[in-house]
């Protein structure tokens, strides 16, 4: 819910290439890194929820590499079914073989459907939309969804992503993921924008701070001005990697007071039910 304005407005500028770098593993010395897969998979992970097509030219803008490399990477996922080939536009959309990856993954988290009508319900009381989502790199991404029926809910919906370090969601699962994770998706943040990670550190410190404090992390217009959002983390047992759900939309609907007095309650304790039903699972 925190990846655009409730008008449609486009992803914040520079925002694909910061992306790019932070799919660059710090890799210089590791022999066993293969190089070609990971450059095919950062194709595959550039196609995002609202792309119908892509072509080789927004793939290299994407991904950062030469279009001739991106060529070749987009033959060979097409042969492998990864990729379809549009000869009418001369563009590329997911293939079919795609689905058994996605599909696997989603599949193994029963914590969607457990988790779908506690958010329904919490969705509708606040009139905005519950998301839960999981980390990849520096973006959380959605892999479940509720909104109300208000029409003033945002229109983002599963295989959406948002920042780690400056929405709800994101801030929420640095706050209990391992210390030495944390640091280490700081430090990359702040390699990709210097200039900004005096503010951007500052926002993570109160997060963790709010966490603490609060039960929950917030960001009030902190990465999209006229969005709101709160987030707590989830930790699904079983192994898995932590998660969070947020509640958030429009500012001017959810305000920072009616967040924090009457759906921060509500979030918590959602939370703590879905974890207690996924330990009784196990």
């Amino acid at each position: 819910m925190e990846t655009m304005t409730t008008d449609g407005t486009p992803r914040a500028r520079g925002e694909d290439a910061l992306e790019a770098q932070a799919r660059k593993p710090r890799t210089k010395e590791d022999r066993h890194f293969v190089t070609a897969l990971a450059r095919g998979l950062d194709v595959l992970a550039c196609f995002r929820s609202g792309d119908k097509m892509l072509g080789n030219h927004d793939i290299a803008k994407r991904c950062k590499l030469p279009k001739s490399t991106v060529s070749r990477l987009t033959y060979t996922l097409t042969k492998l079914g990864y990729l379809s080939y549009v000869e009418e536009s001369g563009k590329y959309r997911l293939g079919n073989a795609t689905l058994s990856l996605g599909s696997a993954m989603l599949a193994r988290m029963d914590v969607r459907q457990i988790a779908r009508p506690l958010m329904q319900e919490l969705a509708d009381f606040s009139q905005g939309m519950v998301s839960l989502g999981t980390r990849d790199r520096l973006s959380m991404i959605y892999v479940e969804n509720c909104r109300s029926q208000s029409a003033l809910t945002l229109s983002l919906d599963v295989g959406s992503r948002i920042p780690v370090a400056t929405t709800a969601m994101g801030r929420a699962y640095l706050a209990v993921c391992p210390e030495r994770e944390r640091n280490d998706l700081m430090e990359q943040v702040r390699e990709l924008d210097e200039v900004a990670w005096p503010r951007i550190r500052q926002g993570i410190e109160t997060a963790l701070q709010q966490y603490q404090e609060l039960g929950c992390c917030c960001s009030f217009g902190d990465w999209q001005k006229d969005v709101n959002a709160i987030a707590v983390a989830l930790r699904p047992g079983g192994g898995q990697a932590p998660m969070a759900i947020n509640c958030g939309g429009p500012a001017f609907s959810l305000s920072r007071e009616f967040l924090l007095q009457e759906v921060r309650p509500r979030l918590i304790e959602l939370v703590q039910r879905l974890e207690a039903s996924l330990g009784s699972r196990a």
